[in-house]
């Protein structure tokens, strides 16, 4: 029987592991609202981790390397969104193409980082609510991202569903064509929303290497971009459910550890599995109802436009 110390101590884990993924999923979803397809998530996040990780070591400021990470993946993704958009490069070749390079950038870039350590990890808490007990455990010592993550999921909410811009966003993501008619520079758009995606990417992948486990090592993303993407199709493009799926694996990997940690007879290859087949379960039985996810997909979503085509 699990203790309440070991529960909240599970769930505040469960929070900042699954911030990692909310955060790549917005950013994502942001792009695949906008009508692009980025398979690059996994390579964006690895070459982030690595210039987050690398800037703070050198400057010592965490902020530092958050900004680091969300330009290095700022500006991959613009490379991506050039490729895509204005030379129309299939963007599901280009996305994985994107994902290896990023994979052996961020490899090659850390060989000098493997050993080398962070400064002192400050220590957060929210006055009053800290000291509550099990809330204060939870929710009151989180790092400040993981709260941006649930602000950030409830800002795009808004903007897609209530602002002008977010409305122009969707219109070009369900027909490209219609808003070209309506005088709409769709294809700077669609850029826009690329570099963005990518930017909330990049702080993604610098957050695993600053926060959720401050060190470099290779490959540390370890599938977490891919996850993020099918996150996106699990949340039907709506941010609130992003945080749901992305607590939901978040919850599942920690609990892989809760188990070994109470000396479950499983072997530890077939734990560690147990977040990526939550995600395949999910996914499997959110594909049973096509026609719910067809009607929710952005419509023009992989397909490249042509001005005047």
């Amino acid at each position: 029987m699990i203790s309440t110390d070991a529960l909240a101590l599970l769930l505040a884990a469960t929070l900042n592991a699954g911030t990692v993924v909310a955060i790549a999923s917005l950013g994502l979803l942001v792009n695949e609202r906008a009508g692009v397809l980025n398979l690059g998530a996994e390579g964006l996040m690895l070459v982030a981790a690595i210039a987050g990780f690398a800037a703070t070591v050198h400057t010592g400021s965490d902020w530092a390397g958050f900004a680091a990470g969300a330009l290095a993946g700022a500006l991959l993704s613009a490379v991506f969104g050039w490729l895509v958009i204005w030379l129309n490069t299939n963007q599901y070749a280009t996305g994985l193409a994107l994902s290896l390079l990023g994979g052996g950038l961020s490899a090659f870039a850390g060989i000098g980082y493997t050993q080398a350590r962070l400064p002192e990890r400050p220590h957060f808490a929210i006055p009053g609510l800290a000291d509550i007990p099990f809330v204060g455990t939870v929710l009151g010592q989180q790092h400040p991202l993981v709260y941006g993550a649930v602000a950030l999921a409830a800002g795009l909410g808004w903007f897609l569903a209530r602002s002008r811009a977010g409305l122009v966003l969707r219109a070009v993501g369900e027909s490209p064509e219609s808003a070209h008619a309506l005088g709409y520079p769709v294809r700077r758009i669609r850029l826009l929303a690329v570099v963005a995606g990518g930017a909330l990417c990049g702080v993604a992948g610098a957050y695993i290497s600053l926060v959720y486990t401050p060190l470099w090592v290779e490959g540390m993303v370890a599938g977490k971009g891919w996850i993020a993407l099918a996150l996106t199709t699990f949340a039907t493009w709506r941010p609130a459910r992003v945080l749901l799926g992305a607590y939901l694996f978040g919850g599942v990997t920690m609990l892989q550890f809760q188990l070994q940690g109470q000396g479950v007879q499983i072997a530890s290859q077939w734990l560690t599995m147990l977040p990526y087949l939550a995600t395949i379960a999910v996914l499997v039985l959110i594909s049973r109802n096509p026609t719910w996810i067809r009607i929710n997909m952005p419509a023009s979503l992989g397909r490249p436009f042509h001005p005047g085509g």
